[in-house]
């Protein structure tokens, strides 16, 4: 082990252990399936430990992982392995942080988001659970901020097409 190493790990498990909640659910809202977002946060942590020595530099080491992840959870779908099951009972574990709410609600969202696209469902979860801006949800998927917007709107007419906002109308909206 280098020099500095146990100081440098014991560093990456305080930080695995502080986000390790927040990365799994927005994990699993970007792929409906809890063994699936598990594997996606592990390979997204395995590649920021490779670069851990580097991470002060980073303006925010949260962020960038988030990033990680997100980045990973679009490339996956291009591996020929890799198939997506979509579990339309929405298993997302309760988590006393959770914004979603009650257990109904969390199922509802579950089954919500495993309608649409994978782009279109990596922008909601980015700006709506997430709360992230157009620019910084653009930055983290790589795309325009228009590309964001179109594919939030689409989301979102999907989903009020297929009823699935019908609960929420006159919650408020961005």
């Amino acid at each position: 082990m280098r020099q500095g190493g146990s100081a440098r790990d014991s560093e990456f498990a305080d930080f695995v252990t502080a986000s390790h909640v927040s990365l799994l659910r927005t994990a699993r809202l970007l792929t409906g399936d809890p063994h699936t977002a598990e594997d996606l946060v592990q390979a997204a942590l395995i590649r920021v430990y490779t670069h851990w020595g580097r991470s002060a530099g980073w303006e925010s080491p949260q962020a960038y992982t988030r990033k990680v992840v997100v980045n990973l959870y679009a490339t996956w779908r291009r591996r020929r392995w890799h198939t997506e099951v979509v579990r339309p009972e929405g298993d997302i574990a309760p988590d006393s942080h959770d914004m979603a709410g009650s257990a109904e609600a969390r199922l509802e969202l579950g089954r919500a988001l495993a309608c649409l696209p994978r782009a279109q469902r990596a922008a909601v979860v980015l700006r709506f659970y997430e709360d992230l801006s157009v620019e910084q949800t653009a930055e983290l998927l790589g795309c325009s901020p228009g590309t964001v917007k179109s594919r939030t709107n689409r989301a979102l007419e999907r989903l009020r097409a297929a009823g699935a906002l019908a609960g929420y109308a006159g919650r408020g909206t961005r």
